[in-house]
């Protein structure tokens, strides 16, 4: 059971999400039991964050932002910023063009079904706004002052002569032919228009239905909002030419080569990326943001250690803004209820520009939208468009909560029209276990997976048969009572059309001491630990002598990078090719050293054992004979370092059934979730109670978009909800205990069987929500409530009050 909480930093550390915390005993493959190696620095203040890091001679800086949404840039008068005390220099786009640095590029632009890259409108997203800003926040110009208030005291003193200009914020709005363009270069303020699918097959499905539902969905702006906000350090060294910048990453191997190649135009051996500890990504932490840039060039003009630290009223404006998406769902159905064909048009938000990850979700998760259902067609509409608000990009899930919500919705709606249970429907349709691999009619070909069994299974620890019964009692109450349902699926570790393979070295030293490197980069998963115990296990040594590194791209040879709940199949799958490795050169020394063939022994439990004899020898004692050359066989080299890269050829599919039971109050609108019930495959679970903190996050998270989080723009694109006293984040009264169950289906792609599990919980939590809540709005007429189920947006639709809430 995953204990009800969040809030505390001490809490969130314990569970490794950032945000929510998980109780239970380490279960490593055999059910080793011990405790996470990160949390003693952690708990105790001991981590070291970016701004740990920061030198006290660093020089700080503050980015002046723009209070318009959209504006042109007639002047900018920066010289009594200029003389203030303290401050060092005062730049602005003029110094961007000037010295040449390049845009942020979007690296995550659309695929066609065979994998060629499509082409989109992508206008220039350089370090600060040059003749216009095009949201509030926007980069109008930087301080660099010897302390951060000396910067703020001048940025203040800096005037920007601005002409305002219409604009446009709301996402439909943004999409209508007489919208104001936010780019002269983006006719209608289209990015790019996506299509997937067979169009005509779905067409056909509609003209020959006996039943077609069709629903328009809302989803809703959201802020990641990690507890450690975004920080960067740029330093420049005068000698060799050389950049290094430290901050919290996800993915520090390619934010080198976007900084190396895109914006400074050098080799990437001239760019250094320091990660320590990271409080909390949710892919917020995997972009490129003008910051980055600039505390780099800042060092390189002025030959000093530069620093900037995220405010959190600053992090609303200009961190990057994820969802956002108005949409058209329309399923076709016979008479028994079976799908038919779906389709799904949708309008996604890119803010004012294209970020770094900013095409990723509206495009490349629609594989998602066939779910685990046997539809025989599927065709999906996308279009990306621009608006005068911050840009949008990836955040947990990054398109596969938004695919699974407007499936799962249009389920609902359609078992509701044709008067079928919703539990009965989904079985009428679903994807048995023994068509395994399945190929869907939208992407991706499932490798494995008993979807059945999880709904069995979850609708039994939910007690959905004895659902109307309690029901009863509640209206006898005065309350009204629903149960919500959604099925899951997601692709996760990639290959997503490019190769996303992965790097693992161990290397020893003649104590016996071991490295271990990978490539991903933990941001409170417990890579540290589950890593380190894997290599312990598989090679039988002391988890003492192991010593864990990531997120130095000096030192790590090479990686990815964390994201898509890919790191334990990568990683981990890298990792244990590269201990077989270590294995088998130590099985060649060994077999030297005991004066007998290399077929002749086992090795178990970190020993060499002759079959049959008591003479063995320690794996340790090996690796201090290999540092010794005339102790070794004369074809082997030196040493047991050894290095393996894992390239998956298929994706996993992790999989799951989540049902939640809540109450709502008629007289305020307020919801309670009195029970939630998730049966989770997620292949090979090597640890339980790290599946379940992920887990456990993931449905908070997908809970706080579900009933609370709404990032919401005026009509003139002024931020209304800028701070956590409108922003509403998920505390623990939110958030109910969790009843957790694996459903373990290993999967083939990967030799540890695992499936990723990091972006699991939200995905199925943001629909089993606003099914749950809608259904106990349906007595009522009420059939469909968009999210975020506020008291308020509750109470209006009870009394038949409804309007558009903005």
């Amino acid at each position: 059971m995953c204990r009800q909480a969040i809030g505390s930093h001490v809490e969130n550390m314990l569970n490794g999400v950032m945000r929510l915390t998980s109780e239970n005993t380490w279960r490593f493959g055999s059910g080793q039991a011990g405790g996470r190696f990160e949390d003693a620095r952690l708990l105790t203040g001991q981590g070291r964050f970016t701004t740990d890091r920061r030198p006290d001679r660093a020089a700080h800086t503050v980015v002046l932002r723009s209070p318009h949404a959209h504006a042109a840039i007639a002047a900018i008068d920066r010289a009594q910023a200029a003389a203030m005390p303290g401050v060092l220099a005062v730049l602005t786009g003029a110094d961007v063009l000037a010295d040449g640095l390049g845009p942020i590029p979007c690296v995550s632009r659309p695929r066609t079904a065979d994998g060629r890259l499509q082409a989109i409108i992508e206008p220039p997203y350089l370090a600060l706004a040059i003749d216009r800003v095009r949201f509030v926040g926007d980069a109008v110009a930087v301080v660099v002052a010897e302390t951060v208030a000396q910067a703020r005291d001048a940025a203040e003193h800096i005037i920007v002569d601005y002409q305002p200009l219409p604009a446009v914020a709301d996402t439909g709005a943004a999409a209508a032919r007489d919208a104001p363009l936010v780019w002269p270069q983006a006719p209608g303020n289209r990015s790019f228009v996506y299509e997937i699918g067979d169009a005509g097959a779905v067409a056909a499905a509609l003209r020959r239905a006996d039943h077609v539902t069709k629903i328009d969905l809302r989803i809703s702006r959201v802020s990641a909002n990690p507890i450690e906000p975004r920080a960067s350090i740029g330093e420049f060294d005068q000698a060799t030419g050389r950049y290094t910048l430290h901050t919290g990453h996800q993915t520090p191997h390619q934010l080198r080569m976007v900084l190396a190649r895109h914006i400074f135009g050098v080799p990437e051996t001239q760019v250094r990326i320091v990660c320590g500890d990271v409080g909390g990504g949710f892919g917020l932490k995997g972009g490129l943001f003008r910051e980055d840039i600039i505390v780099l060039w800042a060092a390189r003009r002025l030959g000093r250690t530069v620093a900037w630290t995220c405010e959190r009223s600053e992090a609303f404006l200009s961190d990057d803004h994820a969802r956002d998406n108005v949409v058209t769902a329309t399923l076709a159905l016979d008479a028994s209820g079976r799908f038919l064909g779906l389709q799904v048009q949708s309008i996604a938000n890119l803010g004012a520009y294209v970020a770094l990850r900013g095409a990723h979700s509206p495009t490349n998760n629609l594989g998602s939208l066939s779910g685990v259902y046997t539809i025989p067609a599927v065709h999906a509409h996308a279009t990306g468009i621009f608006s005068n608000t911050a840009p949008t990009s990836s955040y947990r899930g990054a398109g596969r909560p938004e695919a699974t919500y407007i499936l799962e919705r249009v389920i609902d709606v359609a078992a509701d029209e044709l008067g079928i249970d919703r539990l009965e429907i989904r079985r009428r349709n679903i994807i048995p276990s023994a068509a395994m691999p399945y190929r869907t009619s939208l992407l991706f070909t499932y490798d494995s997976g008993d979807f059945e069994h999880n709904m069995v299974q979850a609708s039994a620890l939910a007690d959905w048969t004895g659902f109307e019964g309690r029901r009863a009692q509640a209206k006898a109450n005065g309350r009204l009572r629903g149960i919500g349902i959604a099925n899951s699926i997601e692709q996760a570790g990639g290959p997503y059309g490019a190769p996303w393979e992965e790097r693992a070295d161990i290397r020893f030293d003649p104590s016996g001491g071991i490295t271990v490197m990978v490539g991903t980069m933990s941001n409170g998963q417990g890579h540290e630990t589950v890593f380190s115990r894997l290599v312990s296990q598989r090679l039988g040594v002391p988890i003492d002598t192991i010593r864990f590194v990531q997120g130095d791209t000096d030192v790590v040879p090479f990686g990815r990078g964390t994201f898509g709940s890919r790191s334990m199949m990568t990683a981990g799958s890298a990792l244990d090719e590269a201990c077989n490795r270590v294995i088998a050169k130590a099985r060649r020394i060994a077999g030297h050293l005991l004066e007998t063939g290399e077929t002749d022994f086992a090795f178990s439990e970190g020993r060499f054992v002759i079959d049959g004899t008591d003479r063995s020898i320690s794996l340790l004692d090996v690796v201090r004979a290999s540092f010794s050359v005339h102790r070794l066989p004369a074809d082997v080299d030196g040493g047991l370092d050894q290095a393996a890269v894992f390239a998956p050829r298929e994706p996993t599919y992790p999989n799951a059934c989540h049902i939640a039971e809540v109450e709502v109050d008629p007289d305020t609108g307020h919801v309670d979730i009195l029970r939630y019930v998730v049966v989770d495959d997620v292949g090979r679970v090597l640890d339980h109670a790290m599946v379940e903190g992920q887990v456990c996050g993931g449905v908070a998270q997908g809970i706080g978009q579900a009933m609370l989080e709404d990032l919401l723009y005026d009509p003139d694109g002024q931020l209304i909800t800028g701070s956590f006293m409108d922003y509403a984040m998920p505390r623990a009264s939110a958030v109910p205990a969790l009843t957790f169950h694996s459903n373990e289906v290993p999967s083939p792609s990967n030799p540890l069987g695992v499936k990723g599990a990091g972006e699991a919980g939200v995905i199925g939590a943001i629909p089993t929500i606003i099914s749950a809540v809608a259904d106990a709005l349906r007595p009522l007429g009420v059939r469909h409530i968009d999210m975020p189920v506020t008291p308020e947006r509750v109470w209006r639709a009870i009394h038949g009050k409804s309007r558009k809430l903005s």
